[in-house]
């Protein structure tokens, strides 16, 4: 079980009269995922959820506030809670001259896993993800989508138990989002834990069972999208968040 618990991010920028301000891109996010649930982290663009994110994965450190894994405090137990984590951003790079199995090699050697079981491993994770037909292809000659799915493949090689997913989805073809799709609904029947960012609303009623929508970088309403969709008197999550935040013209 992941527990998060009133986290700030602080940051330093330059206003408009050229003076440092600071500003919380995250003002105090609280948040719960049981193991073999699917959460997702909606809001639009700039709303706080790579932040967020960030430090969820250990990349960045929050200014206030707490994060457990399974009990364990991630400031305390930071390499130990790495091992069961896979982060994917929606800028992650990968080396475009390898192939898509020599990746996945390489990957492997990083987290230790049991050279005994490498290659059934990488096949699983082909198979998974529809990757035999350019698995030993340079990343280089591969298209969005299948580049996109090789970067979910290289977080897949360490069995991870917490997969946190930035925006994964974004501008992929419909096949490629398909499968990326299925396979977190997958992922979720085995018992993992999927922390899914998206401001792609109909992705996240397909799959989640527990939304928490971001604005502002705070949390504007959480619960299942049901229950989202009923309390505001709409019928799908899009027009949920406009209700919660008064409309559109409250982002301009």
């Amino acid at each position: 079980m992941l527990q998060v618990k009133d986290i700030k991010k602080k940051f330093t920028r330059i206003d408009k009269k050229r003076k440092k301000e600071e500003f919380y891109a995250n003002d105090g996010i609280s948040i719960r995922a049981e193991d073999g649930q699917v959460v997702g982290i909606l809001g639009p663009n700039g709303a706080g959820k790579t932040t967020f994110l960030r430090m969820l994965a250990g990349i960045l450190t929050p200014t206030e506030g707490s994060i457990d894994f399974d009990g364990l405090n991630f400031k305390e137990n930071e390499t130990e809670i790495k091992k069961n984590i896979a982060y994917l951003s929606g800028n992650t790079k990968i080396y475009n001259s390898l192939s898509a199995y020599e990746l996945l090699k390489m990957c492997a050697d990083m987290y230790d896993v049991d050279k005994t079981v490498i290659e059934d491993r990488i096949k699983g994770i082909s198979d998974t993800l529809e990757m035999d037909g350019f698995l030993h292809n340079r990343i280089e000659n591969l298209s969005t989508g299948q580049t996109q799915r090789v970067n979910i493949a290289r977080c897949l090689i360490h069995d991870p138990k917490y997969y946190i997913l930035d925006e994964a989805t974004s501008g992929l073809d419909i096949i490629s989002s398909q499968i990326i799709l299925d396979f977190i609904k997958k992922e979720k029947v085995k018992g993992k834990t999927v922390l899914y960012s998206t401001h792609y609303m109909e992705e996240a009623e397909n799959i989640c069972d527990n939304v928490f929508m971001i604005n502002k970088g705070v949390v504007i309403k959480e619960g299942t999208p049901e229950e989202i969709r009923k309390v505001t008197g709409t019928t799908n999550l899009r027009d949920a968040f406009f209700a919660l935040i008064g409309g559109l013209s409250n982002e301009k």
